[in-house]
């Protein structure tokens, strides 16, 4: 499950990312209005988690031109904000939920689990499927031409941030933040070992390193 974070608090984003990764979700973050559209329309994710008083664009501009573009994704309201009258705004725009800061993380991981099942109401395919190779996010196995994989954590989460994005870049930061805990030590050359030892065990040219950026996954027949 694909979350696009809008919160301009990095180090509360930077928690919330790491809490959020640990409930097997996968998590981009956007710092500002202007970030997070753009990161929206390449991303494709499942859900949104957004603040309001962001900097460019403030979240109701952005609830509002998603709503506007027709995307039904479900977004979630996290904010200081409590006034009454913004609540109502911001469910008016479209929002599917509104929780206020300070809040408890057991509460904001059951509003996205209750939002998540809205999501599979629609698709209800755990699988991830990109030409021979097969993820499943419910079973957590991977299989190359029907023969499942034996992959450890670190290399199971490293791939499905890459599939779950097929066709878009993942940076070396990117995928860190999804792999590690917030605080936990990172090997300077981790994510490479990972993606070494996964291009052993897939098809040739799988996964590409696009040089100076990151890695990716291309869509099949591109």
């Amino acid at each position: 499950m694909k979350v696009l974070l809008v919160e301009d608090n990095k180090d509360l984003s930077n928690a919330l990312s790491q809490a959020l990764v640990r409930e097997n979700f996968v998590v981009e973050c956007a710092y500002d209005g202007q970030s997070a559209l753009r990161y929206f329309d390449s991303l494709e994710p499942d859900l949104v988690i957004l603040d309001l008083g962001l900097p460019e664009i403030d979240g109701f501009g952005v609830l509002n031109h998603l709503r506007n573009q027709k995307h039904t994704t479900p977004v979630l309201i996290l904010t200081a904000r409590n006034a009454v009258d913004e609540k109502v705004k911001a469910l008016d725009l479209g929002a599917d939920d509104y929780l206020s800061k300070p809040f408890e993380m057991p509460e904001l991981l059951a509003r996205l689990r209750a939002l998540s099942r809205r999501v599979n109401l629609v698709s209800t395919s755990n699988e991830i499927v990109v030409g021979t190779v097969v993820l499943d996010s419910a079973t957590h196995e991977v299989a190359v031409d029907g023969v499942k994989l034996s992959l450890p954590k670190k290399e199971y989460m490293t791939l499905k941030v890459l599939m779950e994005g097929v066709g878009q870049v993942k940076t070396k930061q990117i995928l860190e933040s999804n792999l590690y805990s917030w605080g936990e030590e990172i090997g300077s050359n981790a994510i490479e070992v990972h993606i070494s030892n996964l291009r052993k065990k897939l098809p040739e040219g799988f996964i590409k390193t696009i040089r100076g950026v990151g890695y990716l996954i291309p869509k099949v027949g591109s």
